[in-house]
């Protein structure tokens, strides 16, 4: 028997999954690491915190498994997109990764749309926002030039730690899509969007095909992570795109909606869909793209509230549960590091609306669940506004998809049945394309058929989504009230 090992790098925490040859699930690992917030608007990561992750979740993996390492056939590693971290010419890292959801670069970005916003948008089918590598990078030359000036290379999360693996420095043409830098007609490294982030292409990585055998792990990275030498370790790609392979949606129309550290609804479509309050991104399956909304702050929110006033998931999800719709009236808006669809403003805040003397705990819990989940409708309102056709069925797919109650909240909101299938992790979507590039499945069509088994659907409830509709004008209208209160602060 040969398994695929694939390793996910989210927002907060690393999973592995190692599957089998025939589709199975053998075992999993997960690893928390924290997201540092050092000032106002500041999100970064330290990298050794990836690779001590990466390392306890391989052990893991063996040790439950049991199997012989040998008999890993490929590894794949994903991450979230665009999360940055500047090295020097030795390929040791200057500074602490810069994750996707740092707003420090609002005054760059600004900048950068009013000047070149037509011809960043034409080439990278993005508007400048904070949350791209090129205005970060603006960022970076202006406030920390010292470091700026001995960038030798750029690594994006999963390119260094699978350089960790295999000493091979490289990336995708779906994570160069995400940094801005990137010409998505040419698909290649667009040289007028380096000069504008004051950068040389030669400091950025040659590009790959997501399934591409890139390398194999040394004997360095196999001292500390348990693996075998000379296993085949492929390019791999973001993890957005690996969680919806991995929920089986590989056919134009299918629709995935995501609750993982960022809040997604993504279409299948057979063709980039360009758009301020859209992210566009190649998928893995041939000819195939999945343009999606994106909420900042999905389960990161809920992250941030366990760990800010404490708290079990399953504990606060039981109180909540008794809590009745609309949580008595209080109100919740993930805008915590700002907001993207439909609102691309990264001034937005995070609040409690409505905050009286009888709420309890359970009250916020609840408001927080239905806050982002009212912001994937805010999400799904503008998208059907663009005419994008797509199933009447959505596969939910991220970490929060695991809770019954946020699951049936939800559908709720969205008016719209939610499949749930045994892993939707983004691991698992990097275990079947390392099947892909080792040809044990043929390809995304056959991999998703063989390992994506559907567990449940959780359908809507009528009369609650008429109550949601409601809540949900509240929502915007406290949305609106707020808005320019936040641009002067």
């Amino acid at each position: 028997m040969k398994y695929l090992l694939g390793i996910d790098f989210g927002g907060g925490a690393s999973k592995a999954t190692l599957l089998s040859e025939i589709g199975d699930i053998v075992a999993e690992s997960t690893t928390e690491y924290p997201t540092l917030y050092p000032e106002s608007g500041a999100c970064e990561q330290d990298p050794e915190d990836w690779i001590t992750a990466l390392c306890e979740n391989t052990k893991v993996i063996l040790e439950k498994s049991g199997i012989d390492p040998s008999c890993i056939a490929a590894v794949a590693v994903d991450s979230a997109t665009h999360t940055y971290l500047a090295c020097d010419k030795n390929y040791k890292p200057l500074r602490n990764a810069v994750h996707w959801t740092d707003s420090r670069s609002r005054v760059q970005a600004n900048a950068l749309r009013e000047e070149f916003g037509e011809e960043i948008f034409e080439k990278s089918y993005h508007k400048p926002d904070t949350i791209w590598t090129l205005p970060q990078l603006k960022w970076l030359s202006v406030n920390e030039p010292d470091t700026f000036s001995k960038i030798g290379y750029i690594f994006f999360e999963k390119d260094y730690i699978r350089y960790f693996l295999t000493d091979v420095y490289c990336t995708d043409y779906i994570e160069a899509q995400g940094s801005m830098l990137f010409n998505c007609n040419t698909m290649d490294w667009d040289d007028k969007l380096c000069e504008l982030a004051g950068i040389d292409r030669s400091v950025l990585p040659p590009l790959r095909s997501p399934t591409d055998i890139i390398g194999a792990i040394t004997e360095k990275a196999a001292k500390t992570t348990g693996l075998a030498v000379g296993t085949p370790v492929i390019c791999g790609t973001t993890d957005t795109v690996m969680e919806v392979f991995a929920s089986g949606a590989v056919e134009k129309g299918n629709v995935t909606v995501k609750l993982a550290t960022a809040g997604r609804i993504c279409v299948i479509t057979d063709k980039p869909y360009p758009d301020r309050h859209l992210v566009n991104y190649s998928h893995v399956a041939k000819g195939l793209w999945y343009p999606g909304t994106a909420t900042k702050a999905a389960a990161s929110s809920y992250r941030w509230y366990r760990d800010t006033f404490g708290g079990d998931y399953k504990e606060l999800d039981a109180a909540a549960k008794d809590i009745a719709i609309g949580a008595d009236g209080l109100v919740f808006h993930p805008y915590l590091n700002g907001e993207l669809t439909p609102y691309a403003d990264p001034l937005l805040c995070g609040s409690f609306i409505g905050v009286r003397a009888t709420h309890t705990k359970a009250h916020f819990t609840r408001a927080v669940l239905e806050g982002v989940s009212l912001s994937l409708l805010d999400s799904k309102r503008y998208l059907d506004g663009l005419g994008i056709s797509y199933d009447s069925v959505a596969t939910l797919i991220g970490g929060g998809a695991k809770g019954k109650l946020w699951s049936s909240i939800t559908a709720d909101v969205l008016g719209i049945p939610l499949r749930i299938t045994e892993s939707s992790d983004s691991s698992l979507g990097s275990a079947m394309l390392a099947g892909i590039a080792v040809g044990i499945f043929k390809d995304a069509k056959t991999a998703a058929e063989l390992c994506v088994k559907v567990m449940d659907t959780v359908y809507p409830n009528k009369e609650n989504t008429e109550k949601y509709g409601v809540i949900f004008e509240e929502y915007k209208r406290i949305h609106d009230a707020l808005a320019p209160i936040y641009k002067e602060r």
